[in-house]
């Protein structure tokens, strides 16, 4: 039953996809579709830029993935492999960072971003730089969180074992903990790539006037017009824009599931 609740919105969302106009703008909608049409499907793909856009979306989430991966692993690892000062107040600080409103900070990453653009133009505003860095931040706490949980669940004796073999840190590291935490890094990896692949926000905020640099959620506006919206174009693609994610998740969703279980045990 909840299945069908969850699924239900994405159903409705492929089907007004491919319903005709008539259809989609009916005072009484129906559940199914006798004349189900590809055009809305047509419009969105050929739209100019839309594999421009895809691409710029999708290096976006690619890079958040890598850099969230890599920072969150080594940071879980200098949290609970390590005993320094000021380890707890950099935890607290790291859990409160995950209850600031993104919508607080808009207006003052907007300015911040414009200075960063006067010493490093790759970051700076109507650049890709400043959405990578900005979902990046976003996404380190929660992907920091998720690995600690596996880190400090890897006993202590076995990294004592194996030191006594001879293995150094790093090697303990790369060839013991690593493996031991792949759930946790499918984890981070689903739900840092969902949150880069569906940024609007900040995207919205940071590419002002070079269009080229546009992502795929900005892309979707063109169908909004105040006198008449596209919703057949709308939906075909958002449902366009479901499917990565969507593969993304099936491909890891057995590391996921096991990924979250250990975290919550962590």
């Amino acid at each position: 039953m909840i299945a069908r609740l969850v699924a239900f919105p994405l159903y409705w969302m492929v089907l007004s996809a491919i319903k005709p106009p008539g259809e989609i703008q009916s005072a009484a909608p129906k559940p199914w579709t006798l004349a189900p049409s590809w055009d809305s499907f047509g419009r969105v793909l050929s739209m100019n830029g839309f594999g421009r856009y895809f691409l710029n979306s999708l290096l976006i989430a690619v890079v958040v993935v890598a850099f969230s991966l890599l920072l969150s692993f080594l940071s879980a690892v200098a949290l609970t492999r390590f005993r320094f000062r000021g380890r707890t107040v950099l935890l607290v600080m790291i859990l409160v960072a995950q209850m600031i409103p993104v919508e607080a900070l808009t207006i003052p990453l907007f300015f911040l971003m414009r200075s960063i653009g006067d010493t490093a133009p790759a970051f700076g505003l109507n650049e890709l730089g400043s959405i990578i860095l900005v979902d990046l931040v976003f996404s380190l706490p929660l992907a920091i969180w998720l690995l600690r949980g596996f880190t400090a669940a890897v006993p202590v004796e076995l990294e004592e074992a194996a030191k006594i073999d001879g293995a150094s840190r790093l090697r303990f590291t790369c060839q013991i903990l690593l493996p031991l935490v792949l759930p946790g890094l499918a984890a981070v990896s689903v739900l840092s790539f969902i949150h880069a692949w569906n940024d609007f926000l900040f995207a919205k905020t940071f590419i002002i006037s070079k269009t080229e640099n546009q992502t795929l959620p900005q892309a979707v506006l063109v169908f909004f017009k105040p006198e008449d919206t596209d919703w057949g174009a709308v939906m075909a693609a958002s449902t366009l824009m479901t499917i990565p994610a969507l593969v993304v998740f099936i491909l890891v969703q057995r590391k996921l599931v096991s990924g979250l279980d250990g975290a919550v045990k962590g």
